[in-house]
C-alpha cells in the first residue's frame, strides 16, 4: 500500500520497493524539503506581506507620537540650541520660548494615546500572521482542515475591523489638529517665520492609512486562499488509497 504524502511536503528520498532512493531528493534545496516548503505557498507569501505591513504601521505610528514635536523634540536638542546657542532658533526667547515648549508638550500628549493605540493594534497584527506562518510550517492545516476555516474567519474579522480602526485613527487625529492647542502652536511658530507646524495630518499618519488599506486587501486575499486550501486538503484526504 502506497503511503499518502502530506501536501506541500517534498519527498525525503526514502527507499522505494526496490530499495532505491527517490531520484533528485539529494539535490533539493532547503525550501524544497519537508515543512519549509510551506513558505513557498501563496498563503505564506500573503502572511509575510501582512507581517511587513504591520511592521511599517508600527514604525509610522511610533513616528507620529514618538517625540514632543517642534524645536523641543529630538530629546530637547532644539531647546538647548535656541536657548543656549542662538542662531536659527533665536527668535524664541523668554516667554515665547517657554510657551512654545509648553505647547509642544501639550500637543504631544494629545497625540500620544492615539499613537499608542495604533502601535498596539500594529503589534497584534504583527503577531497574528507570525503565528499563522508557524502553524502552516508545522502542517497543522493538513491534520486539522477545519483550522483553515477558522483562519479564514479570523482574516475576515481583521479585514473588516481595520476599516473602523482607520476611521477612529483619522477622526481622532483630526480632532487633535483642530484643537486650540494646535491652533495656538501653529500661530506661535508662524509668527516667528516657521511654516512647518501646520495643523494638518502629516505624512507618517497618511502612511498609516495607506498601509492599513493594503493590510485590509492582504487579509481578504488570505481569507480566499484559506478557503481554497481547505478545499484542496479535503479533496486530497478523500482520494482512495491506491493499492
Amino acid at each position: 500500500m502506497a503511503e499518502r504524502g502530506c501536501p506541500g511536503a517534498a519527498p525525503w528520498g526514502r527507499a522505494g520497493a526496490g530499495g532505491r532512493a527517490v531520484a533528485g531528493a539529494a539535490s533539493e534545496g532547503p525550501l524544497e524539503r519537508g515543512r519549509c516548503r510551506y513558505l513557498r505557498t501563496g498563503r505564506a507569501w500573503c502572511q509575510m506581506v501582512e507581517v511587513l505591513l504591520a511592521v511599517l504601521v508600527l514604525v509610522c505610528s511610533s513616528v507620529s507620537g514618538g517625540s514632543a514635536g517642534g524645536y523641543t523634540g529630538l530629546p530637547a536638542l532644539g531647546g538647548i540650541y535656541y536657548y543656549h546657542y542662538g542662531g536659527a532658533y533665536s527668535g524664541f526667547s523668554g516667554a515665547d520660548g517657554e510657551r512654545a515648549q509648553q505647547l509642544d508638550q501639550r500637543f504631544h500628549l494629545l497625540k500620544l494615546p492615539i499613537a499608542r493605540a495604533a502601535m498596539a493594534v500594529a503589534g497584534c497584527l504583527l503577531v497574528f500572521p507570525c503565528i499563522l506562518i508557524l502553524v502552516g510550517v508545522l502542517q497543522v492545516p493538513w491534520r486539522f482542515p477545519v483550522w483553515l476555516l477558522i483562519e479564514c474567519a479570523l482574516d475576515i474579522v481583521i479585514a473588516v475591523g481595520t476599516v473602523p480602526a482607520l476611521y477612529y485613527f483619522f477622526h481622532s487625529m483630526v480632532g487633535v489638529y483642530n484643537s486650540s492647542v494646535c491652533k495656538e502652536r501653529e500661530q506661535l511658530y508662524q509668527s516667528k517665520g516657521y511654516q512647518g507646524f501646520r495643523c494638518s495630518v502629516h505624512g507618517a499618519e497618511v502612511a498609516v492609512g495607506l498601509l492599513g488599506c493594503m493590510a485590509t486587501v492582504a487579509y481578504l486575499l488570505s481569507a480566499v486562499l484559506a478557503v481554497r486550501g481547505y478545499r484542496t486538503v479535503r479533496q486530497k484526504k478523500q482520494k482512495p488509497v491506491r493499492l
